[in-house]
């Protein structure tokens, strides 16, 4: 079947149809290339048994092309608008089925037990760039529903969720994916192929969810990190010890001073090894 949502010309006639006017407010940038619609479903490794959720569809470009690779596609457009619209551009799929909701009031776990038919899904989508971190995150806070996420983002946040420490991209969103997944950027992808243009460049970055099997508190870890990088010009004596969690300057000291780590370090220079030895410490402390 002919990808007829890639041509330009029928794009044109879907926007006329339907007198469709883009909306800044709900960061509506859609793909219109079919080369980088291919690839980000080609490097998502879905196939016939999957099924996938989809974020954001716009006009349908990516549904499409994921509608002719896994088993069934679930979107979730919050825009009303749009519903007309895939009723149109999808009309030939039987495959798809598209809520009109908003994704971060979703009931994740009613939409696993209705249409994930016990597999966990795997998310593809090209998301709203002013929501890309609390989409992310309410993923990985129900992530035994899911295990991997295939995303556009924007290109600065795919730098930041792959960064490494002593890098000023590095940070608490950083080191929340890297306790929470193995992530990688697949592909960077310039801001011509949208439709508006955006006026940042993309990325598309994979991620694969993994268990975190540590024995510690990770809301106190999570205390800690975002500690650090809230203040991360100071040094982790001051950052962590003002930060929220209530620990007092001179038990912090003696911690770091047991896990070899100076005080004049900056939260940056922190691995996310040395935050959870950190909180472990802690931990043993107020016990």
């Amino acid at each position: 079947m002919e990808n007829r949502l890639y041509r330009s010309s029928y794009l044109a006639q879907v926007l006329k149809k339907f007198d469709f006017s883009f909306s800044k407010s709900l960061g509506q940038n859609f793909l219109v290339d079919g080369n980088i619609v291919r690839n980000i479903v080609s490097k998502s490794n879905i196939d016939k048994e999957d099924i996938v959720l989809e974020i954001g569809p716009g006009f349908g470009t990516l549904t499409e092309e994921l509608a002719l690779n896994a088993k069934k596609v679930i979107s979730i457009e919050k825009d009303h608008r749009l519903m007309e619209v895939l009723d149109y551009t999808l009309r030939d799929f039987n495959n798809v089925k598209i809520l009109n909701e908003d994704f971060l009031k979703t009931n994740l776990h009613s939409l696993w037990e209705n249409e994930a038919m016990g597999k966990k899904f795997k998310v593809v989508a090209n998301l709203p760039y002013y929501i890309t971190t609390p989409i992310l995150e309410r993923i990985i806070e129900y992530k035994d529903y899911f295990s991997t996420i295939t995303v556009m983002v924007q290109e600065e946040v795919a730098d930041r969720a792959t960064a490494n420490k002593d890098n000023k991209d590095y940070g608490s969103l950083t080191l929340f994916l890297k306790y929470n997944a193995r992530s990688e950027i697949l592909m960077k992808v310039p801001r011509s192929v949208f439709m508006p243009s955006p006026n940042v460049d993309s990325a598309i970055l994979y991620l694969e969810l993994t268990k975190a099997d540590r024995d510690i508190d990770e809301d106190l870890l999570f205390k800690f990190i975002k500690s650090g990088f809230t203040k991360r010009r100071k040094n982790i004596m001051n950052s962590l010890s003002s930060g929220f969690v209530n620990i007092d300057k001179k038990d912090l000291r003696n911690i770091l001073e047991e896990l070899n780590l100076s005080t004049n370090l900056r939260a940056e220079n922190l691995d996310l090894e040395d935050f959870i030895n950190i909180t472990k410490k802690y931990e043993n402390m107020i016990k």
